[in-house]
């Protein structure tokens, strides 16, 4: 006769415990989003302003005087954070029908910067409004 072996008892995985610690780190980055919000109600969650000008040296000064008010005002600064110049190039004939190989070649250079703004409140925006920068430097603001 043949007898059977009583089979052995089965361990558990310790997989459970992993997601149940999961679960308490997403509701504490909740807690503290919630919290955050309660604290300034009057905060912008965040700007986000790219300049860009053909003049690097207008360019620069555009930025410093937004990244002084903005820091006067209480906002973390991030920046400014140069992005790759974008260069326009352009091939002219010197002559209107002969001489072919006679040209002029001219170049458009395009400078561009980014300045990131968090933790800003309603002061930080109005005082960026009311700033007065130089002419020729384009803006383009962004609210996260």
């Amino acid at each position: 006769m043949v007898t059977k072996k009583p089979a052995a008892p089965k361990k558990e995985k310790a997989a459970p415990k992993a997601k149940a610690t999961k679960k308490v780190a997403s509701e504490t980055s909740a807690e503290v989003k919630e919290t955050a919000k309660k604290k300034d109600p009057s905060a912008v969650p965040g700007i986000r302003i790219r300049l860009s000008a053909f003049d690097h040296r207008v360019l620069d000064e555009a930025a410093a005087k937004i990244i002084d008010t903005a820091e006067r005002s209480g906002a973390v600064v991030h920046g400014p954070i140069p992005l790759p110049t974008k260069i326009r190039k352009f091939t002219v004939n010197k002559s209107t029908f002969v001489h072919k190989n006679s040209r002029d070649q001219y170049e458009m250079r395009i400078h561009r910067r980014l300045i990131d703004l968090t933790e800003t409140t309603f002061k930080t925006v109005e005082s960026l409004q009311s700033l007065s920068l130089p002419s020729g430097v384009d803006i383009e603001i962004k609210m996260k």
